[in-house]
């Protein structure tokens, strides 16, 4: 049966072309001058459109970040999702590793990028959560989906480990897992985070050239080896 899907109109195809350019410049004018120097003028002038054309597809400086933010949030999930993808059949630590290793090398990879999502806040520019939350959550769901799974295999141990959870901490991580519509307990939460938080803070230490330059030698050796202190502690090993 052939495709049945219906092909754009033209002008949704050059809306599309237009903002697939305009992104592209985008991202090309964050790695030169870094995101609180953004200017949708500047991006404009490169594009080769006049202004009053570009703001027909982004109105202003604010929603150009916008749409930089939610394809950087997309392409790292993705990054996520095929790691995900080829690491099916392995158990808990191998997929948490392969999730680590993928967010890792798309850091690496794109630290103007990652710099955007995960460093200093724009000044001015407040991104808006009806758009970026779901994109900017994706990882983090993906971990925790991982954590489910672990304890529906035996992998994760339930329940409080040498350190309890704080009773103040305690209503955030139910509402947390309402939310997410986890079936885990607070304390298995609380360890997910930590691996959540161990895996960026890793990853941000090493972008941002914060252990110095001649510090670690195999810089992904350190990375595997926090990743599965984390992962072990997860377990409530």
């Amino acid at each position: 049966m052939g495709d049945m899907s219906t092909p754009p109109s033209p002008r949704q195809a050059r809306r599309e072309d237009v903002t697939a350019r305009i992104l592209a410049i985008g991202r090309a004018h964050l790695v030169e001058h870094g995101a609180a120097a953004l200017s949708l003028r500047a991006v404009t002038r490169d594009l080769g459109m006049v202004s009053s054309a570009v703001y027909r597809y982004v109105a202003n400086r604010d929603e150009l970040l916008t749409l930089l933010v939610v394809d950087a949030y997309d392409e790292l999930g993705d990054a996520v999702d095929a790691a995900l993808g080829a690491a099916y059949r392995l158990g808990l630590e191998g997929r948490l590793l392969a999730v680590a290793r993928a967010v890792r090398a798309w850091a690496l990879a794109e630290p103007a990028r990652y710099a955007l999502l995960y460093g200093s806040p724009v000044p001015g520019y407040d991104a808006p959560a009806e758009v970026t939350t779901e994109p900017g959550t994706r990882v983090i769901r993906a971990l925790l989906g991982i954590v489910e799974q672990g304890v529906a295999s035996g992998e994760i141990t339930t329940g409080a480990t040498t350190v309890p959870v704080p009773r103040a901490l305690r209503s955030d991580l139910r509402r947390v897992r309402g939310e997410l519509g986890l079936g885990v307990d607070e304390a298995v939460l609380a360890r997910g985070i930590l691996v959540w938080s161990a895996l960026f803070g890793a990853v941000s230490l090493e972008v941002f050239g914060q252990y110095g330059e001649d510090t670690f030698l195999e810089p992904g050796a350190l990375f595997d080896h926090q990743m599965r202190l984390a992962i072990a502690t997860l377990r409530g090993s």
